[in-house]
């Protein structure tokens, strides 16, 4: 299982948004944990060396360190946002 770390500007996100949107994203990135490369709705970023989750009009930007067994969130943001 990997560890999952949150950036400074994800964590301050995912605090302030409301619980019924941040309850299935929370729910998502726990399913990341068990197997980060098998999951539906994530693509590998091609400007940056990333990938992103997508859930509902949400998109979870991360990094995965696979000799840590670690996955970093770098962004929580809505859609059109999120790649900025």
């Amino acid at each position: 299982m990997y560890k999952i770390t949150f950036s400074k500007n994800a964590d301050k996100v995912l605090r302030r948004m409301p619980r019924n949107i941040a309850l299935p994203i929370g729910k998502k990135i726990k399913e990341l944990a068990g197997n980060p490369h098998s999951m539906r709705n994530v693509k590998k970023l091609t400007n940056h060396p990333g990938y992103r989750l997508r859930v509902g009009d949400w998109r979870i930007v991360y990094s995965v360190n696979d000799n840590e067994l670690l996955i970093h969130v770098i962004n929580v943001k809505i859609r059109g946002e999120a790649y900025k």
